[in-house]
């Protein structure tokens, strides 16, 4: 049995030391053959590192690796390229040290490449590498760029600094442009993309594959992977189950596995929030301090190509960070031919994003842990059709919530806010929850699906009436031929005591 490659991002030792590898030569080939200047956006512990050391080895005719892999009698492996590697690692927290780091990066190459930079700057010394490299290997130069990104990611808390650091790279990445007559190909990889009137200002030749079908696949492991390649490790799992809380991840071919949720889960054998618990969340607690965002809108999301395509630190936009950081994915693509637009329903990729993002979010929202005890103690409630014991719990919720949350704002006033909590609240127990479901007679603001159980949720704030529309509407007609119980409950909630005023309920079947 081969063995899991956790945390290794080196091809050379997964060849090597027979580490289980899913054969992304293709896709690396098909690169090569067909583009210059590249970048692909991708979340963060996709595989971008290990598929940028692949090129590395590639490049650098490294034949005896590539063995058995689709690329091994498809490429020329006698032409060697000299590669200039920049892998952004390490402290960004001011300029001072992006720069020292930068500087670093090109000690390394001097040393690895036996070229000797004179110029005293980063971008001075990646331009006479590009070039001296040209004339002492009479090859073109290949430039491979890890998480370009970081620097400015990394200082989302402080607007100013990042954009130090945005300004400092864009120095750095023109050179690429201004030597392409030294180069054969140049990839870059990141989280973002940040449009071309920021970073990418001097790179306008760079082609973006981040949404490109053909390498839709080209990070990440798909089912048949699963199935195929680690059979050995998947045949004693419920593939179902794996699916439900890993897959579907979306960039336009296949739905498709984080890599590092699925070997961490096959070598603890135990389903956890691995990719989740290994980055940090800041970014989007900051996000939500700026706005009241309506957090069942997570779910259904539409936003443009454009806007999709786009990231910049002086006007983020929550949708916008929470797809490119992996918080939410594509569901399909939707083109309107007559007007030639592209759209993007967005949704929270697996049963693992679910939980943890809403966690997150129901914490910042109440200011509450919610502990395992008092998940399970709510589980059951909905399991068996407790309707009182719901309404206590949610009322012991909000009465729960720090009386300073509303102070100096009007966020009682915000109907959102109550169908927010409640709604992170359940998402994060990891059950079936659709947000604004659509029915024939309008739109219900949620239904909640466990095990036999279908909760039809109205919210409203002052005005009464919840569980009158929904018995108006008759939103719960689409599921009576699900052969479950039906349960529709109105929830109303007032102002001044800020908690549940009414809480009517009525079982249908």
């Amino acid at each position: 049995m081969q063995k899991l490659p956790i945390g290794i991002q080196t091809f050379e030792n997964i060849r090597e030391e027979d580490y289980l590898y899913i054969d992304k030569t293709k896709e690396a080939l098909d690169l090569i053959n067909g583009y210059k200047y590249i970048f692909l956006s991708r979340p963060r512990r996709f595989g971008k590192s290990l598929f940028l050391d692949t090129l590395h080895n590639i490049f650098e005719g490294n034949k005896e690796l590539f063995k058995d892999l689709y690329i091994y009698d498809k490429w020329d492996w006698s032409i060697k390229y000299p590669v200039i590697k920049i892998d952004w690692a390490g402290n960004f927290k001011s300029l001072d040290e992006t720069k020292d780091t930068a500087m670093m990066l090109m000690k390394e190459n001097q040393k690895r490449l036996g070229i000797e930079c004179e110029s005293d700057t980063s971008a001075g010394c990646l331009r006479e590498l590009i070039q001296k490299c040209y004339e002492k290997y009479n090859q073109k130069v290949v430039v491979l760029i890890d998480e370009y990104d970081k620097p400015i990611l990394d200082n989302l808390d402080n607007i100013d600094r990042a954009k130090e650091n945005r300004d400092f790279l864009r120095g750095l990445y023109i050179q690429l442009k201004a030597n392409d007559r030294y180069l054969k190909f140049a990839f870059l990889t990141g989280i973002s993309k940040f449009s071309k009137a920021s970073i990418f200002s001097g790179l306008n030749n760079l082609e973006d594959i981040s949404l490109n079908p053909d390498f839709g696949n080209i990070c990440g492991y798909t089912h048949e992977n699963i199935k195929e390649e680690f059979f050995e490790y998947s045949r004693d799992f419920d593939l179902e189950k794996v699916k439900q809380w890993y897959n579907g991840y979306y960039f336009l071919k296949d739905r498709i596995y984080n890599p590092f949720d699925i070997l961490k889960l096959f070598k603890y054998k135990e389903f956890a929030n691995y990719w989740w618990e290994s980055g940090q969340a800041y970014s989007l607690i900051e996000m939500l301090k700026q706005k009241d965002y309506y957090i069942p809108e997570l779910e259904n999301l539409v936003i443009s190509r454009d806007l999709l395509n786009s990231f910049e630190i002086e006007d983020l936009k929550l949708e916008v960070l929470l797809y490119q950081a992996g918080y939410l994915t594509i569901d399909k693509q939707e083109y309107y031919e007559e007007y030639e637009l592209y759209n993007y329903r967005l949704r929270v990729p697996n049963k693992e994003v679910q939980i943890s993002l809403n966690n997150l979010i129901v914490e910042y929202l109440t200011k509450k842990y919610i502990n395992p005890i008092q998940k399970l103690t709510i589980l059951e409630i909905l399991r068996y059709g407790k309707l009182e014991e719901f309404k206590n719990n949610l009322s012991s919720l909000f009465a729960s919530i720090p009386y300073n949350n509303y102070v100096k704002n009007e966020i009682s006033e915000f109907e959102g806010y109550y169908a927010s909590v409640v709604y992170a609240y359940l998402a994060s127990l990891g059950v079936r929850i659709i947000a604004e479901d659509v029915t024939n007679r309008g739109r219900v603001d949620m239904t909640l699906v466990i095990f036999d159980k279908i909760y039809i949720i109205e919210f409203k704030v002052g005005s009464g009436g919840a569980l009158t529309q929904i018995k108006e509407k008759n939103y719960h007609q689409k599921y009576l031929n699900e052969n479950k119980e039906i349960y529709l409950v109105g929830i109303e909630f007032d102002r001044e005591a800020k908690n549940i005023s009414s809480f009517e309920w009525e079982r249908v079947v």
